[in-house]
């Protein structure tokens, strides 16, 4: 069984990404868990498309 590298998960406030292998909370906190953001944790989890995502956010933010 193999788990995924990338979970959202619920955290105080809001959501937080956990990294499985690296042991660690990946990106920033989100008061609410972005739709397409979710959907590709949950799929294919593609890095490279999940670190676009969190850049996009995170200048919405600003």
């Amino acid at each position: 069984m193999s788990r995924r590298r990338y979970v959202a998960r619920g955290v105080p406030g809001g959501y937080r990404i956990w990294d499985n292998r690296g042991r660690r909370w990946w990106g920033d906190l989100y008061e609410l868990c972005p739709d397409d953001l979710l959907t590709e944790l949950n799929g294919a989890a593609d890095q490279t498309r999940v670190t676009a995502l969190l850049k996009r956010y995170r200048a919405l933010k600003r």
